[in-house]
């Protein structure tokens, strides 16, 4: 019995009720990407009812031919952050926000350096590229880490692999953990990069320090025995907290790879993907044109991946937030996200569900935990019981 949860990283589909509060009423990060590439074909998600969601038009050919459930989930948690979707996801709903700074308090800088034996630089909101650009040089001639943050919960810290090579940086940044516990900081990032500058380029020994979460599904499959096999950033996320595996990835390309050659041998449990490209290059960048193409390179994927599934597989695509890249500022969108769901040839309209949570009592119901999931509704429960029902079945 397997399950696949990939996470396509900020794709969501249009502002959530409450997106005013965020500031993001009118925000959409699909509806815009194919308001801008109106010739933008992706055959295989549409196949799994991807244009239903978007424009809700039973009609269009894109919408035609629907071979799995769809629908969308709106998030109760407070937020718009990758921690709070992720672990809302899992089953585990915030009713405090994580802590938000644009300047991080003097006394919580000044406790990490006391600690840490460093003294920073920056200490301001900005996107991880252009602060390489404002404060790299300065960096590399005083050897002074970088500090700084976005409007998600994040305090990241950004050194030259050459001035503070990565085990230091990575000391640096369990320090500052700690430190920033009692300031419900979601996430401490480390941020290393190479090159000189006007040509500095970020690497792959980036590694995320999370808050431990509440138990979630994870952690209950995990202790029933099951495997949970986390790709990409998923182990970061969830702090390693009901995760028995393990496989960091550094791009969309890796992650899909690993996937595939995960999901040839795996047979009992779940692999939890993140893939993180569309975040993190291309909508906090605000290229549009960049992540409509990451979305052609996974639906091409994914054509190939899909028949390699049996019947009784389950697989589960969905999003955290969005990150609309024609939006104002480069930060993340209080958006609803897709939920598209293969699982024995049902092809289920979902609606619109309550909470991200629904996956979680999902997953709980198809692995049969005894003690099931106490947040969120089951549509696995909806397939069992349209299944009695011939419109609703598979073509034999």
């Amino acid at each position: 019995m397997r399950a696949l949860l990939i996470v396509l990283d900020s794709v969501g589909c249009g502002h959530a009720p409450d997106a005013a509060g965020y500031g993001d009423a009118g925000a959409d990060t699909l509806g815009h990407i194919f308001a801008a590439q109106p010739d933008l074909a992706l055959p295989h998600l549409f196949s799994l009812g991807l244009w239903k969601v978007i424009a809700g038009d039973v009609f269009d050919p894109r919408s035609q031919g629907t071979r799995a459930s769809w629908g969308r989930m709106r998030e109760r948690s407070a937020g718009k952050d990758t921690t709070s979707g992720h672990w809302e996801i899992a089953g585990a709903l915030l009713d405090k926000p994580f802590g938000t700074f644009t300047k991080f308090p003097d006394d919580l800088v000044h406790a990490i350096e006391r600690e840490a034996g460093v003294e920073f630089i920056g200490n301001y909101p900005q996107s991880g590229t252009t602060i390489l650009d404002e404060l790299g040089a300065e960096h590399v001639r005083t050897r002074k880490p970088i500090l700084y943050t976005s409007a998600d919960s994040v305090l990241q810290i950004a050194a030259h692999e050459s001035v503070i090579p990565l085990k230091r940086l990575y000391d640096i940044c369990r320090i500052a953990r700690r430190h920033c516990e009692p300031h419900r900081i979601g996430r401490v990032i480390a941020r290393p990069f190479v090159g000189e500058p006007g040509a500095w380029k970020r690497t792959s020994g980036r590694h995320d320090f999370s808050m431990v979460p509440p138990p979630t599904i994870l952690n209950a499959l995990s202790d029933a025995g099951r495997s949970v096999h986390g790709v990409g950033k998923i182990s970061d996320i969830f702090a390693g907290s009901g995760i028995t595996a393990s496989t960091p990835t550094a791009s969309n390309a890796e992650g899909m790879r690993v996937i595939e050659e995960l999901w040839a041998d795996f047979d009992d449990g779940l692999v939890f993907a993140n893939l993180v490209d569309f975040d993190m290059l291309f909508g906090h960048r605000r290229n549009v044109a960049g992540y409509a193409q990451a979305l052609v390179d996974f639906d091409t994927w994914l054509g190939a991946f899909l028949p390699q599934l049996d019947e009784d597989d389950l697989v589960i695509l969905t999003a955290d937030h969005g990150n609309d890249p024609t939006w104002r500022g480069t930060d993340h969108t209080r958006e609803e996200v897709p939920l598209l769901v293969v699982h024995r040839g049902f092809h289920v309209p979902l609606g619109t569900r309550r909470t991200y949570a629904d996956v979680a009592a999902s997953l709980a119901e198809f692995f049969q935990l005894r003690e099931g999931w106490p947040t969120g509704t089951s549509f696995i429960r909806e397939f069992n019981r349209h299944a009695r029902s011939y419109f609703y079945r598979a073509e034999a």
